[in-house]
């Protein structure tokens, strides 16, 4: 089904192409069945809220096409970006299950589509099905450690370019390979690197200067190239 901003819409989870092994992908047929029940489907333009730091949570977000970004702000203003989020990632679920209000803002960075499930469904849900309350487990210890090295990035760190270097580290697509450079596609706003990494745009653009005058990074359109890994591992060892 097309819909606007040039998405195609997964109605059916069921029948979806690209169940992978997310936290509410790939389960038992039985399992998908019910999850099919009880979600509902919406596309959600660029800029829109999901959900706001200090909301009541009222269920969960499956993310099936785009990425939203999650942060955190001080009552001074400040923003930090917690995390990008990717098709398949669940939002809110610490909240959810926790029913505490939502510990971020979650906005959209693309036009996507998510499934919404509403707690009381999401609750009955893990009851009847034991497999997937283990999975959502396993999913809120991996939340507990990646906030742990979030905070170790952000207050360990010797300074902005070594937050920097563990940054553009973590986007690798091949975390394994040691030596080789890599490609991403360049979405965020400078404005938003800054907010990942607890500093100013003024700084980030100043270190994409330096970085590439070194000869470690080249950015061409949207398209970030990290030509010299083992320089960006020795910075963000410092």
């Amino acid at each position: 089904m097309r819909a606007p901003y040039g998405l195609t819409i997964i109605d059916n989870c069921i029948s979806c192409p690209v169940r992978e092994d997310h936290l509410f992908c790939n389960l038992p047929l039985p399992a998908i069945q019910k999850l099919n029940d009880i979600k509902s489907t919406a596309v959600y333009p660029k800029s829109s809220m999901l959900f706001i730091e200090g909301q009541q949570p009222r269920g969960v977000f499956v993310l099936c096409a785009g990425r939203a970004k999650l942060s955190t702000s001080s009552r001074e203003g400040k923003t930090i970006i917690t995390k990008i989020a990717e098709p398949g990632d669940v939002l809110g679920l610490n909240a959810t299950i926790s029913n505490h209000p939502y510990e971020v803002t979650a906005e959209m960075i693309e036009a996507g589509q998510a499934n919404f499930i509403s707690r009381d469904a999401l609750l009955q849900f893990l009851r009847e099905y034991g497999e997937v309350a283990l999975r959502v487990a396993e999913q809120l210890s991996r939340n507990y450690y990646s906030a742990y090295e979030e905070v170790r990035t952000l207050g360990l760190a010797s300074s902005p370019a070594g937050k920097f270097a563990k940054l553009l580290l973590s986007w690798d697509p091949g975390k394994g390979n040691t030596h080789d450079g890599f490609q991403v596609k360049l979405t965020l706003t400078q404005e938003e690197i800054a907010e990942m990494i607890g500093t100013t745009r003024e700084t980030v653009s100043r270190l994409f200067s330096d970085f590439k005058k070194k000869r470690m990074l080249r950015v061409a359109g949207s398209t970030l190239t990290v030509c010299d890994k083992p320089a960006l591992q020795r910075i963000a060892e410092c």
